[in-house]
């Protein structure tokens, strides 16, 4: 299905394809990247869309506690909801990460809205303490 049912972009993190230019990314692959750019992303840090991203940076000074935890959940939903229209979020689960005290892993599981295709992506995020 790949680039024409999901769209193609620039890779994220932005690397060297095999050939030696700049490598592409389409397809579910895109999808993905276009998660972590959002979640990654800083509301201020892009010039033309200012309001851009889910500014998870904010939790960094937060103490790691339930409270908080659901916050950055809650962030995280509303963000991919305004910025992903590709996807259906299903679940966001944020808990403390066992190996570090200062870090909570955040599980999304969504639906491609093309494909119906079930797809779950984590990442850490850091806390303050």
């Amino acid at each position: 299905m790949g680039a024409s049912i999901f769209g193609q972009s620039l890779s994220f993190p932005l690397r060297v394809g095999a050939d030696g230019r700049i490598a592409w990314s389409q397809g579910e692959d895109n999808v993905r990247e276009s998660i972590a750019v959002i979640l990654k992303t800083e509301p201020g840090e892009r010039i033309g869309l200012p309001t851009f991203g889910a500014g998870l940076g904010r939790f960094l000074f937060e103490p790691n506690t339930p409270a908080t935890r659901l916050l950055i959940e809650e962030r995280i939903r509303e963000s991919l909801a305004r910025w992903e229209r590709r996807i259906a979020v299903e679940s966001v689960d944020v808990s403390a990460d066992p190996q570090q005290s200062e870090s909570a892993v955040a599980t999304i599981v969504y639906r491609l809205v093309a494909t119906q295709g079930r797809e779950r992506i984590s990442l850490s995020i850091s806390t303050g303490r």
